[in-house]
């Protein structure tokens, strides 16, 4: 596959699944391939839609997993199922082909974008970042042309979007804002792409060349997770407490908060549309006709009663309007009222455009929640995500694993993502014959396959790669110990980072002497006077260590007179740690770790910090 695929197409693949896989599963169903030919006005009757998912289900799972989709691309050309899928994909969701030539294949692809897409982030964008004096530049774009790509060209635009959706990702000092060079670009888009890799995106397949040439569907897809990210950042607990308004009946607090942000949303929508009588199943088909907008809208618009916000009335008459479209732009007039038009125009309601109509309702969550805490008794001790949970969250997600992780314990319950982070530190995995596929269908049996998942990677863990994982078993993985989880988690993270290093180097077992020998020796070459014996080093709390080294890698890229020296408060040491994280970024090396880590100078993150600068140190710019 490796060999018949693409950087750029790999990415266009990925993209295309996610259309597909509308409920964010990691596979594709039936019901779902039945509805992409519905809603590209192609309706198939439910035989052929299970002989088309027959012909492509490579292993008869009844279900095809993006492994299957990658086969289908490419035999596009010979296979008539195949080509009929990608003709309805393409007509999904006004897609545009866009023709271009791979920088890594010799031959012409093909990549499609999204008209609807492109005008909705454009918008986005010009309405979050609008006040925002160093994107004056660029702003506002013009959505109906291809400006949108033009401006995510020099970086800058992309750093305040990802503070925008995670505020003090970048420390903003670092971005470069005057009399830009092809070089200080560059800084910029590494900034960008390291910090994106950070908080969760997938960026694997994304250089900073293709930014800077602005290639649309790689520029688009960055931008939707990044947005993504933001819109559903309020959706958690810690946030909001109201949400547990949302509870069923019998369910816990940890029950709920396990859902997807996409349930969770739905979720969101359903307990307003019920007090009309009404519920929807999906971000597509069930909000075509505008009706379950209209009572929604009805349902969280203001009702004076909080101080200082008056009450809003919902002109509900366009509901009876008989034409889809006008419905549809009378409906957005009322968002618009309420500050909530965004991401969608009449026509991409009509046509049901999923993720689109997702960011809209999105919005309107942020916006006009209207939940309120109740007030019967709950246990309100589970505990908000930790930071180094969020790391290896992110650094999951960033790798591309599938599907992705909302909920650490939870989403790590039956190892399918487990058994793919082993896989990238090179650890074989028998996927035929030692593991248990989804969907897990019956509830024992499917507890039990998801159980022997977990053993299968525990004793990989312990024969294959080594590690040590005593007093840790397969009921662990599934029972979502913290403790035990992490502690498989991390081992993977540093065996993943090792690798990184051995790759570079000449074939020497990496490990943590080696690391603090390589930072001494790098330092005391360029003339530093900062030292480190070990990752618990008292000094590596005021992160000049950490900008030492990143000035010998890359000299003269710190401006030491933005560094706070002497006696150093809290305060003043974190801010040294975030402008040392940010200029690691930007000279290109990939660190998820916090500030705070270094602050706190929590070992096992420090060692990602230096690892990751010594694999910057170790290969050329």
């Amino acid at each position: 596959m490796s060999a018949k695929v693409s950087a750029e197409e790999m990415e266009e693949i990925n993209v295309a699944f996610r259309k597909v896989d509308v409920d964010g599963n990691g596979y594709i169903s039936a019901s779902e391939l039945g509805d992409l030919f519905s809603e590209v006005g192609s309706p198939m009757p439910g035989y052929q839609v299970r002989l088309l998912l027959a012909k492509l289900d490579r292993d008869n799972d009844s279900h095809i997993d993006i492994e299957e989709f990658k086969a289908i691309f490419t035999e596009m050309k010979d296979d008539r199922a195949s080509l009929s899928f990608r003709k309805a994909l393409n007509k999904k969701e006004g897609i545009l082909a866009m023709g271009g030539t791979s920088v890594i294949s010799s031959v012409g692809t093909q990549h499609s974008i999204s008209e609807q897409e492109r005008f909705a982030f454009a918008n986005y964008i010009n309405s979050s970042l609008e006040e925002d004096p160093d994107c004056h530049h660029i702003l506002p774009i013009n959505p109906t042309t291809e400006a949108l790509f033009g401006a995510v060209r020099d970086g800058i635009l992309l750093c305040k979007l990802i503070n925008h959706s995670v505020p003090d990702t970048i420390d903003e000092r670092t971005i470069n804002l005057k009399k830009l060079t092809a070089f200080t670009i560059q800084e910029n888009l590494n900034l960008a792409l390291n910090s994106a890799s950070a908080i969760g995106c997938q960026v694997v397949n994304i250089g900073a060349q293709d930014l800077k040439e602005g290639k649309p569907h790689l520029a688009l897809g960055l931008l939707w997770q990044i947005i993504k990210i933001g819109l559903f950042a309020e959706m958690e607990l810690s946030r909001n407490e109201a949400i547990a308004a949302l509870l069923g009946d019998g369910e816990s607090l940890e029950e709920l908060m396990n859902l997807s942000p996409e349930d969770l949303l739905l979720r969101w929508v359903n307990y307003h549309l019920k007090k009309v009588g009404m519920s929807i199943s999906n971000f597509s088909g069930d909000i075509k006709d505008s009706r379950a907008y209209f009572h929604l809208l009805e349902q969280i618009s203001p009702d004076g009663k909080e101080e200082g916000v008056p009450r809003f009335e919902v002109d509900m008459t366009g509901i009876y309007d008989q034409d889809l479209a006008k419905r549809a732009e009378f409906m957005l007039k009322q968002a618009e009222r309420l500050g909530c038009r965004q991401f969608v125009t009449a026509a991409d309601i009509e046509s049901g455009n999923a993720k689109l109509n997702m960011a809209f309702v999105a919005t309107l969550f942020n916006k006009h929640p209207a939940l309120t805490k109740p007030d019967f008794e709950l246990d309100w001790t589970m505990k908000s995500e930790t930071r180094e949970e969020r790391t290896f969250r992110n650094w999951m997600n960033s790798l591309g694993v599938s599907p992705h992780v909302h909920h650490i314990f939870c989403d790590l319950q039956d190892a399918m993502v487990i058994l793919q982070l082993f896989e990238k530190v090179k650890v074989s995995v028998d996927w035929e014959c030692r593991v248990n596929l989804p969907p897990f269908k019956g509830v024992g049996a499917g507890h039990l396959k998801k159980r022997e998942n977990c053993t299968y990677a525990v004793e990989l863990g312990k024969e294959k790669a080594g590690f040590s994982l005593v007093g840790i078993g397969g009921q662990d993985l599934y029972d979502g110990n913290p403790t035990l989880t992490l502690a498989v988690v991390w081992q993977i993270m540093r065996r993943y980072t090792f690798n990184l290093l051995e790759d570079l180097g000449d074939g020497e077992v990496a490990g943590d002497d080696l690391i603090v020998s390589w930072v001494n020796k790098t330092l005391a070459e360029a003339g530093k006077t900062s030292s480190i014996k070990s990752f618990k080093d008292k000094s590596i709390e005021t992160s000049m260590p950490v900008l030492d080294l990143i000035d010998s890698i890359q000299p003269q890229s710190v401006k030491f007179d933005l560094v706070q020296k002497g006696s150093l408060s809290d305060e003043d040491k974190l801010n040294n740690a975030k402008f040392a994280i940010s200029m690691a970024r930007k000279i290109g090396a990939k660190v998820y770790a916090l500030p705070e880590d270094l602050v706190e100078v929590n070992p096992k993150m420090v060692m990602t910090i230096f690892a990751c600068l010594m694999v910057r140190g170790m290969r050329k710019p």
